[in-house]
C-alpha cells in the first residue's frame, strides 16, 4: 500500500524535476524551431533517410509536445515517462554521430567534449523515468505480480 501512494504522490524534489524536464524540454524544442536551428542539423546523422531539416523540425515539435506533456499531463505522467526516456534513446544516434564525425555544435568543439556529452544521454534517460515515477511503477507492478 505505501508503495503505491509513493507511485502515485510524487515527491516535491521529482515534481520540480519533472516540471524542470519539461521546461528544458520545451525550450530545446523551441530552439529546434527557431534560433538554434543549424546547431541542431549539425546533430542529424548522414545515414539518416529523411530530410535533415524535416528531422530537425518534426523533432522540435515532439520535443514541445513531450516538454508540455511532463509539466501537465499528471493523469498520464509515467507513461509520459517512458515516452520521454524513449525519445532520449531514439535521438541518441544523433550525439554518437556529432562524435564520431566531429561535428561541432552547442559549443562542442572537440573530441573530448563530444565524448563527455554522450554519457549524459543515460542521465536523461534515467532522469525521465525517476521524476516521472516511471520507474517505479514498473517495480511496484513486478512485485505484484
Amino acid at each position: 500500500m505505501t508503495q503505491d501512494v509513493a507511485v502515485a504522490r510524487p515527491s516535491l524534489l521529482k515534481t520540480v524535476a519533472r516540471i524542470w524536464l519539461g521546461a528544458t524540454l520545451l525550450l530545446a524544442g523551441a530552439g529546434h524551431l527557431t534560433w538554434s536551428r543549424t546547431e541542431f542539423l549539425a546533430q542529424v546523422p548522414k545515414w539518416v533517410p529523411v530530410d535533415a531539416d524535416f528531422v530537425v523540425l518534426a523533432s522540435g515539435v515532439v520535443e514541445l509536445m513531450l516538454g508540455a506533456a511532463l509539466i501537465f499531463a499528471r493523469r498520464w505522467r509515467t507513461q509520459v515517462g517512458w515516452v520521454v526516456a524513449a525519445f532520449f534513446v531514439a535521438i541518441f544516434p544523433g550525439n554518437i554521430s556529432q562524435y564520431t564525425q566531429g561535428i561541432s555544435a552547442f559549443g562542442l568543439d572537440t573530441d573530448r567534449a563530444r565524448l563527455i556529452r554522450l554519457f549524459f544521454q543515460p542521465v536523461l534517460v534515467a532522469w525521465a523515468l525517476w521524476s516521472t515515477g516511471a520507474w517505479a511503477a514498473y517495480r511496484a507492478s513486478k512485485r505484484s505480480r
